[in-house]
């Protein structure tokens, strides 16, 4: 079980971040971006299950400049507001960033130094994207459904980075998949035969066999190269 913490981002502005902590010391650290429905019991049993394979975890609120402590569910309405404020949130997406890296360099001073890696999912999929391109402190990146990133594979990214995407998501064609691994052939993409959002157990479209072999492939990537 973890708790809430209070970050700083490099213009003063304070937001929450959810800090889940393993047993032992830490000797590496993953940030944990939220889907657009905020740091919610998923994203914050996402972070725990970190925390349980040995590292810090952090998932930094990516709703604060525009609705602090916003958490939704999974409805139709939930889907809703969370669009609405994911393209609010958008709208400053450079100070976004700059919270972004204030969790990064939270995880390296909670790990003395330890290499911190990022994961993040639907919305978060992006925002890890960027980061793996744009922030520092940076060791490896995963990917889950990344809303937009297949759009946004002129960036170069300056760390390893692993994508997990689902054949039958509807948000993000498979055209515009094969595009990004022909602009980004570095980049590790795996393929599962599932819809978005197929790592959340909260979902309908769950799907635990892509659920499972994503989380081991995430696990062996970040056993690489956070070691």
């Amino acid at each position: 079980m973890g708790q809430f913490v209070t970050l700083t981002s490099d213009d003063g502005f304070e937001f929450a971040a959810y800090v889940a902590r393993p047993a032992g010391k830490p000797q590496a650290a993953v940030v944990v971006l939220q889907e657009i429905f905020g740091v919610n019991p998923h994203i914050q049993s996402v972070a725990d299950g970190y925390a349980a394979a040995g590292y810090l975890a952090i998932a930094p609120s990516t709703f604060a400049r525009t609705k602090p402590d916003m958490v939704l569910g999974y409805t139709e309405a939930d889907m809703k507001a969370g669009f609405e404020l994911k393209a609010a949130a958008e709208k400053h997406a450079n100070a976004l960033l700059d919270d972004i890296q204030a969790a990064i360099d939270y995880a390296d001073d909670e790990t003395d130094g330890g290499k911190v890696g990022i994961v993040g999912y639907c919305w978060g999929g992006l925002l890890s994207w960027r980061a793996a391109c744009e922030l520092d402190g940076l060791s490896a990146a995963v990917t889950y459904y990344g809303g937009g990133m297949t759009a946004e594979h002129a960036l170069e990214p300056t760390c390893p980075v692993l994508s997990h995407f689902g054949d039958q998501d509807a948000y993000i064609p498979l055209d515009g998949v094969e595009a990004f691994k022909t602009a980004q052939p570095d980049v590790q993409v795996h393929i599962y035969p599932a819809n978005h959002g197929f790592n959340c157990d909260a979902r309908g479209s769950y799907n635990e066999a892509a659920a499972t072999a994503a989380r081991e492939r995430s696990l062996a990537f970040f056993a690489e190269h956070l070691a």
